[in-house]
């Protein structure tokens, strides 16, 4: 532990580089968007290490915090601007719904297989198994994720 103190006292631009870099790999592992604001300010405290002002630790975690909140907020806001819908991109179930799916295997008693972002799904058709249902190439419309099964209806 005295080997990180004595880092921090020589140069703090190490440590919070290091605590940006960690932050950063662990929110790409996970994908959880919660850490990117915290490594972004862990990485701006490291550059104000690095230029040459020196708070001291508490300051320096202060600072941290403070850039943390504020980008974070920030960034809150800018998602709400970007994505009025308030879909989730990370939420791949509801970014289905809506979207037009192609036939790739026709419906028969109601069930067959659709294309749609980049893969293919089973589906069923809505409201039940009509005599004839989408052909092979037409597109359908995504109602309903449920697991790995959608549920579609006709296009129009």
């Amino acid at each position: 532990m005295t080997v990180v103190a004595d880092l921090y006292a020589a140069q703090p631009f190490w440590i919070w580089l290091a605590v940006g870099v960690l932050l950063l790999a662990v929110e790409s592992m996970f994908s959880t968007e919660w850490l990117l604001w915290p490594a972004v300010s862990a990485g701006l405290v490291a550059v104000l290490t690095a230029v040459g002002v020196r708070l001291g630790l508490p300051g320096e975690v202060a600072v941290f915090a403070l850039l943390t909140v504020i980008a974070t907020l920030l960034s809150r806001r800018l998602i709400q601007k970007a994505n009025p819908d308030g879909v989730d991109i990370n939420d791949r179930d509801r970014r289905l719904i809506d979207q037009r799916a192609r036939v790739v295997e026709a419906f028969v008693g109601g069930r067959g297989r659709v294309f749609v972002s980049g893969a293919e799904w089973s589906a069923v058709l809505e409201g039940g198994a009509p005599e004839t249902g989408p052909e092979v190439g037409q597109d359908v419309v995504v109602n309903r994720v449920s697991g790995s099964l959608l549920t579609v209806r006709a296009a129009t």
